[in-house]
């Protein structure tokens, strides 16, 4: 049944993308003939006969399903259709930014291994020395915690316009590749190293682990066993964060003016021009199903017959002690103080005479644009950007539990989901109700759920496989009993924590979606939108980005140390 299951959830799930798509033009009630002529053209009056030629010459007439058929049916002739702005055929610009999109993905996955090494290099040398091995997540939470597009624009203003080392924008050469890997990629390892920090330290705490020590093997041996232990519950997020990575660039590549396939995606959404969103959201569904195939099969390949019967150990808390935790908690202690003496202050008051001001007496962090005090917006932004945070991230930890506990049915849908930027889902939902808090909340909601259900579905199965399990049904117990007792908690902690840890990263992307104006609207203090406000003054006034970004930073130590208790 996992065998048909599989693949069958995994063609629903293509099916269901592609209706999706299909029908996007007449998800928000509007007239898609009125929108591709404002699109065409802006000064063109919508007079009736105008809007009656562009429906006959694509055929809207015929509705969303005759459309989608026809598409699809010239897909296996290699006939994607053609772009209803340009007019040219769309296979050739979906390749050419795919081949970007998959060069991009694969200099900031290296950039993103580096990173993820380097913060499992402690644990991995406590392991090799034979000590016990402490943990390092919060490091990694915070590097996980910076914005792609805010590290993309510092990155940009400093090593690119002040120090003139690498080009600003454009995709000419290999030297402006750097910039943009080094955005992607430096989040994605602070995630990856955490992940692997906290599977690598489940792995030694082990019985074998001891039992090996004891019979004389190597330390290094010991740690390298672990490493291979740990691997088949971090592959499946690797996966993920591989697609992601492809995916989720949309606002590195506008800031780059790269053309890779997400920047193409996000126009044709914006330009309603469907048959190149239609294919460039299929590519991306396909590709993330090859990577979620390939990894699943790395990891059968690497669990193999001698490990299936082994289930990863409940990885262990936090043990740095207290001067490793001393850094969490002392920007825990900042931040709070930070938001209470913001939410004193009055966040909407415009000095124009304080435009852009540096930190003063008056202004402890300084002014934005418009002479607002930005210690006042931190502050009063805290609401709307933890709140959000904390429910959309509940509401993704409850669907992912349950989806993940049914991977034979939902595996194709969880990989259809990630593969789809939270910028695309934002699209839909803001044609549908409008740009807006509520709207980015639902967007970063439909697609935040994906990471914990593959690793609910992981951490099940090699729970299934438990030797006390056998154990427990030749005593007589209940499959209900054995789900309730021992499946359940054995997948809710870890599932819970990692819930926990993927919190900054919700408010990450709630913060993108502002910051390509799909989430909060002026004049809300959303820390997204902060950021986005601000970023034009980023080279006079870093402060008034820095400070958000701060927080940002802030609010991920303090994640982490709460999902390590």
């Amino acid at each position: 049944m996992i065998r048909l299951g599989a693949p069958l959830s995994r063609s629903v799930a293509v099916a269901g993308a592609v209706a999706l798509v299909g029908a996007l033009p007449w998800l928000s009630g509007k007239d898609p003939a009125l929108s591709l002529l404002r699109a065409r053209s802006a000064e063109q009056e919508p007079t009736a006969e105008a809007l009656a030629a562009i429906r006959a010459d694509l055929g809207l007439d015929a509705g969303p399903v005759a459309l989608t058929w026809r598409w699809l049916s010239g897909l296996p002739r290699g006939d994607a259709g053609v772009s209803w702005v340009s007019g040219r055929p769309v296979l050739p610009g979906i390749a050419s930014g795919l081949g970007v999109s998959l060069t991009l993905m694969a200099a900031a996955m290296a950039v993103a291994v580096v990173v993820a090494a380097a913060l499992c290099a402690p644990t991995a040398l406590s392991a090799a020395r034979g000590h016990a091995p402490g943990g390092h997540g919060a490091r990694a939470a915070m590097l996980a915690a910076i914005p792609e597009f805010l590290l993309a624009t510092v990155s940009l203003i400093v090593v690119a316009v002040w120090l003139d080392w690498l080009p600003p924008y454009g995709w000419q050469e290999p030297r402006h590749l750097i910039l943009p890997a080094i955005a992607l990629g430096v989040p994605a390892g602070g995630l990856l190293g955490h992940l692997a920090d906290d599977a690598l330290r489940g792995a030694l705490r082990e019985r074998w682990v001891p039992t090996w020590r004891a019979a004389g093997f190597p330390a290094t041996t010991v740690a390298r066993a672990a490493a291979r232990r740990a691997m088949p519950a971090l592959l499946p997020q690797l996966g993920l964060v591989v697609v992601g990575l492809t995916g989720g660039a949309v606002a590195v590549e506008r800031i780059f003016a790269i053309p890779g396939l997400g920047r193409t995606a996000l126009g044709a959404a914006e330009a309603q021009d469907l048959p190149v969103l239609q294919a460039a959201v299929l590519t991306l569904v396909l590709l993330g199903f090859a990577v979620g195939v390939l990894a699943d099969l790395l990891r059968r390949g690497l669990l193999g017959a001698a490990l299936t019967g082994a289930a990863l150990a409940p990885p262990p808390p936090d043990t740095s002690g207290p001067r490793g935790r001393a850094l969490p908690a002392l920007l825990a202690v900042v931040l709070l103080t930070v938001i209470g003496w913001g939410l004193l202050r009055d966040p909407t008051t415009l000095d124009t005479a304080a435009r852009l001001a540096a930190p003063s007496g008056d202004a402890p962090l300084g002014s934005d644009g418009l002479g607002r005090d930005v210690l006042a917006r931190v502050g009063h932004g805290a609401l709307a950007t933890v709140g959000v945070a904390v429910l959309v991230c509940l509401a993704a930890y409850l669907v992912g539990l349950v989806v993940g506990l049914l991977p034979w049915l939902t595996s194709g849908a969880a990989e259809m989901v990630n593969a789809l930027p939270p910028v695309l889902t934002g699209l839909v939902v803001a044609a549908l109700h409008g740009p807006g808090v509520f709207g980015a909340s639902l967007a970063v909601g439909l697609v935040a759920w994906a990471p914990l259900a593959v690793h609910t579905a992981a951490l099940l199965e090699e729970a299934k496989a438990a030797p006390h399990l056998t154990a427990q049904r030749g005593l007589g117990s209940s499959e209900r009993r054995i789900f309730w007792r021992h499946l359940l908690p054995a997948v809710a902690g870890p599932v819970a924590r990692h819930a926990v840890l993927r919190l900054p990263a919700i408010a990450l992307a709630v913060a993108s979606l502002g910051f390509l104006g799909l989430g909060a609207q002026p004049p809300s203090s959303e820390w997204g939108l902060m950021l986005a406000e601000s970023l034009p003054y980023a080279e006079r006034a870093p402060w008034a980005a820095l400070a958000p970004a701060a927080a940002l930073a802030a609010l991920a130590a303090l994640a982490v140390t709460v999902a390590d208790r």
